[in-house]
């Protein structure tokens, strides 16, 4: 029997009108084409298998269009290759909801371990999280180390975190993820009472004492309080950054968005500050903090966050909930979204899906909004016309061209609190300082040279104004 015989079609139109899915359907996996990433210069195999693990991509399809179904696996194998690995296959099983013990069911994994083999795969990653049970017999089923969706996204950060910060976040994460996975293998590994309580235990209970798997629960427990106490110190320090910003007046604008939508690139633009720019997912773990000016001349900041994903971990999304709060925090919400994406709403809806938990978390609003649709210079004038109806409230720019670049700033400076308080100084000439700082943070409304000084009307906030008071004009500020 042939690979073709076990894996029959499945078309998107094929969908039960009563919206029960059809027997055999359900029974059925489906090939996804084009996820392949084998090289075809044969020169460069022998290299690549050195280095690149080779992955079947395994997914359920239990919502939703096979449009749908398809976009989710080809994200899964962009993810699999920023890992590092040669996606060789991907197929999809249509069920009602994901096998509690195999996630494909027993007799699909008898298919799916033929077609490891038959493509000498050593790896299986699963487009989902997979219980303790599921990897397990998974595991012992096909024979090959397994994967899920997870811990694939735990390994890329793992691999791309730079700061101190951003690597004990990630390896708290981890230490969660992989915690109530932990397993022994044979009789070595088993658990044991030992002791006392072994010696009342019968036949069968009695042992060395604690196990080696219970020394390395005991070690994770550990690790993971000592992580947690130095991202609270860290935690600590960036609250104080941030709230000397506050004390400031500073504006703030945080650039959030999917993963590889551009934000580095935008921030970029916008400033000159010459982050790192990758075309892969999850370029940026390590949030980036720079100064900006609106046309106007009033100073802000703009920060760049990490990127989001469908689905994201929630253990990453509590590691790095510190690093999120500078969202929380912010005075405007720049939400970048790649114009050449398939679904951008889509990808809009899973970032605010994930804004809002960390909100409810926070204990507090998110900040007003601005969507910003970036890479425009790589669509067509049909898709631009589309992406306007789906997302009307959108700005569109390229990071790249810098097309629609100083339209957005001036937009953002739009969007900025402005200074309230107005005040009427005069400045004496030895103190320039206030004149310049008046000029970066206000906005002057008159400004005139005297013999005493400089005469400024302006608006500024009230930090300012409260350090303008012994200069006030007429006894007043």
């Amino acid at each position: 029997m042939t690979d073709a015989d076990h894996f029959e079609p499945i078309l998107a139109g094929d969908e039960p009108s009563t919206g029960e899915m059809e027997l055999e359907d359900r029974a059925s996996l489906r090939r996804i084409s084009g996820l392949s990433t084998e090289l075809e210069d044969i020169t460069e195999v022998e290299y690549r298998r050195l280095r690149l693990e080779r992955v079947v991509l395994v997914g359920v399809w239990t919502e939703g269009d096979a449009e749908h179904a398809d976009a989710s696996l080809a994200e899964l194998a962009r993810l699999a290759e920023t890992a590092g690995s040669e996606v060789l296959e991907g197929i999809i099983q249509r069920r009602d909801r994901p096998d509690p013990g195999t996630y494909v069911g027993s007799g699909k994994v008898r298919e799916l371990r033929d077609l490891v083999a038959a493509n000498g795969a050593d790896t299986v990653i699963c487009d989902g999280e997979l219980s303790p049970g599921q990897l397990r017999q998974l595991e012992e089923k096909l024979k090959v180390k397994v994967v899920d969706r997870t811990a694939l996204i735990l390994d890329i950060f793992a691999q791309h975190a730079r700061s101190k910060e951003g690597k004990a976040q990630v390896e708290l994460a981890q230490l969660q993820y992989y915690l109530p996975r932990l397993r022994g293998w044979g009789e070595a590994m088993s658990r044991q009472a030992g002791g006392r309580a072994g010696a009342n235990g019968g036949v069968g209970t009695r042992g060395p004492g604690e196990t080696k798997l219970e020394t390395d629960r005991r070690s994770v427990h550990k690790r993971i309080s000592k992580l947690r106490k130095e991202l609270a110190a860290m935690k600590t320090v960036r609250g104080t950054k941030r709230s000397r910003r506050a004390s400031n007046e500073v504006p703030g604008v945080a650039i959030a968005g999917y993963t590889n939508a551009g934000k580095s690139s935008l921030l970029n633009a916008l400033t000159g500050a010459g982050v790192l720019v990758e075309d892969a997912l999850f370029a940026t773990l390590d949030p980036t903090t720079r100064k900006a000016a609106t046309p106007d001349g009033r100073a802000h900041t703009l920060t760049d966050t990490v990127g989001f994903v469908r689905h994201l971990p929630h253990q990453l999304v509590e590691a790095f909930r510190s690093t999120l709060e500078e969202v929380a925090n912010a005075d405007l919400l720049v939400h970048v979204v790649d114009g050449s994406e398939a679904s951008p709403h889509e990808q809009v809806a899973a970032v605010r899906e994930v804004l809002s938990e960390i909100s409810e978390e926070h204990g507090s609003e998110m900040p007003p909004e601005l969507l910003v649709v970036n890479k425009v210079d790589s669509i067509d004038e049909t898709r631009m016309a589309e992406l306007r109806r789906l997302l009307p409230e959108a700005v569109f720019v390229s990071a790249h061209s810098g097309k629609g670049i100083e339209g957005l700033r001036e937009i953002i400076a739009e969007r900025l609190p402005r200074p309230e308080v107005f005040v009427d100084a005069l400045i004496p000439y030895t103190r320039g300082d206030l004149v310049a700082r008046l000029h970066n943070d206000g906005e002057v409304v008159v400004e005139e040279h005297t013999p005493e000084g400089t005469r400024v009307q302006a608006k500024v906030r009230p930090d300012l104004a409260s350090v303008l008071e012994p200069f006030a004009a007429n006894g007043a500020v």
